[in-house]
């Protein structure tokens, strides 16, 4: 029997074509039906319209385009030569991948520091520490360390101080929280995987973005969750609302898991009107909605008098729809793995019993250090868990400047890189985002797979975009983050307009091709 991921509608296949020709500047001088396989297809790989989705009938298809029932079925064959189409007699008819097609692989190991004079690594999407706030939080966490020193020190839950001192964030931030809503994690993986065991076992529907953060979506398929990725908006700069509300009343997924602000790998910003309708939606399913909150802090361009939206835990008014997942690896430095969840305390409570049975508990000096980043006083107000941590509300002022470095840094290696690659190359397209630490760009009708894997053996690392999709999706995008400047941002594009070129010509990157310096 054919499993369908979802199903396309007539009138919805017709609108994604249509979005299309305009990005694409209109038809090309093609046969109608070549043109329609075409535009299939690129959706196909831009995951737009996901893999073993089933497509309208001929007959409806035509309709919604205004033309011909011979032209869908040319179409439609051309696809099935093409190996982007599969058929059933009596079953319809299913997106598919040709073999051979480039599929995701596993992540891209980070370089080790020594390895920067041979190689450009853009696989990674973290900048360096911030300094010296980060040492300054460490020596303050070693003078905290005593008290705790004398104890276990194993808080599954995490430290009440720290836990506090999150708590108030989110109640300066628009989210009255209580530190029984806090369970501190050893980073935001170590969230997902927690809240995952708990809401979507094995065999589990998942909704998510497509694309969407790639070590997340591996995470889950490797644990046995049956993916069922939504597509972006118009020009992968948002959500599709209506697209959202029919996989969550159709599939019945579990879980979602959505980055609302500053999406890895698109940098798309949620607006608190789609906040509001995707939590609504959610609840209506019965859908837990997991969102993300790694990258939110990083806004470089806010516009005067515009504050960011509020937490997507904001519109959850019963309390018990939304988990959310926060984490320092991005505000601060991804060597500090210190991630946190917050959620109703009953789901605090069925997290915190689980983990026993895990990793017990995150390091108590790393969470030490962060607490004195938010509050600068972390852990000098008494005795573990005797109620008197001190701590003041929202941002301490090490956390402040912290993350003003970060900004900054991040926001000159984002000039540099749209600046290199507008020279080196123009024909890429990409929407340059309001913040975040990642660029989503289109290479051409180009592979980004064989792009990736030229530039490796020219010199730069970058991760493609089928490591960010479902099913082989995404094939003409990679990510670029703004981790490089100056430069060395110029000689990585430098590198990939090389690699690129290569693709184009059909030739391999082999090793006798000269690497050109890093200043």
């Amino acid at each position: 029997m054919v499993q369908w991921t979802s199903a396309v509608g007539a009138s919805q296949l017709a609108r994604l074509l249509s979005s299309h020709r305009a990005e694409a500047g209109g038809t090309r001088r093609t046969p109608a039906y070549r043109a329609l396989a075409d535009g299939v297809r690129l959706l196909v790989l831009e995951g737009r319209v996901p893999v073993a989705a089933r497509l309208p009938a001929e007959r409806e298809l035509a309709a919604a385009l205004s033309v011909s029932r011979t032209t869908v079925a040319a179409a439609y064959e051309a696809l099935r030569g093409d190996g982007f189409l599969a058929s059933r007699r009596g079953a319809g008819s299913w997106t598919a991948l040709p073999a051979g097609n480039p599929l995701p692989s596993g992540g891209l190991a980070p370089l080790p520091p020594d390895a920067a004079g041979t190689m450009i690594d853009l696989g990674c999407a973290a900048l360096p520490a911030p300094e010296p706030w980060l040492t300054r939080a460490f020596q303050g966490a070693l003078a905290d360390l005593p008290p705790y020193a004398h104890t276990h020190g194993d808080y599954p839950a995490g430290l009440p101080v720290l836990r506090q001192a999150l708590a108030d964030r989110y109640t300066a931030r628009g989210v009255p929280t209580m530190p029984e809503q806090i369970m501190i994690t050893t980073g935001a993986m170590g969230a997902v995987v927690a809240i995952r065991a708990l809401f979507a076992p094995r065999g589990e529907r998942v909704a998510v973005e497509h694309p969407s953060y790639a070590n997340v979506l591996r995470l889950l398929s490797e644990a046995g969750a049956r993916l069922v990725p939504v597509a972006m908006g118009e020009g992968l700069t948002g959500w599709d609302l209506p697209a959202w509300r029919r996989v969550l009343r159709d599939a019945a997924p579990r879980m979602a898991y959505v980055i609302a602000d500053f999406h890895n790998p698109t940098g798309a910003l949620a607006g608190e009107e789609q906040r509001r309708e995707l939590v609504a939606a959610a609840r209506a399913a019965g859908t837990v909605l997991v969102a993300d909150e790694t990258m939110a802090g990083l806004d470089l361009d806010a516009p005067p008098g515009e504050p960011m939206p509020r937490p997507v835990a904001a519109f959850d008014a019963g309390g018990s729809t939304v988990v959310t997942v926060g984490s320092a690896s991005k505000a601060i430095w991804a060597g500090l793995r210190i991630g946190w969840i917050r959620a109703a305390p009953e789901t605090i409570r069925s997290l915190v019993a689980a983990r026993v049975y895990a990793d017990l508990g995150s390091p108590v000096l790393e969470q030490l250090a962060v607490a004195r980043l938010l509050t600068e006083s972390g852990g000098q107000g008494g005795a573990p868990g005797d109620g008197r941590e001190d701590g003041d509300s929202g941002w301490g002022s090490g956390w402040d400047r912290a993350m003003a470095v970060h900004r900054e840094r991040a926001r000159e290696n984002r000039a540099a890189l749209t600046e290199a690659l507008r020279e080196h190359l123009p024909d890429w397209g990409f929407t340059v985002p309001r913040g975040g630490l990642t660029l989503w760009a289109r290479t051409g009708d180009l592979s980004g797979s064989r792009i990736a894997e030229a530039g490796e053996r020219l010199g730069v690392r970058v991760p493609s975009g089928p490591r960010f999709g479902v099913d082989g999706a995404f094939e003409g995008y990679v990510r670029l983050p703004f981790t490089v400047s100056g430069p060395v941002a110029a000689e990585a594009a430098a590198r990939l307009a090389a690699a690129a070129r290569l693709v184009a010509d059909g030739r391999n990157a082999g090793g006798d091709i000269p690497r050109s310096s890093v200043a």
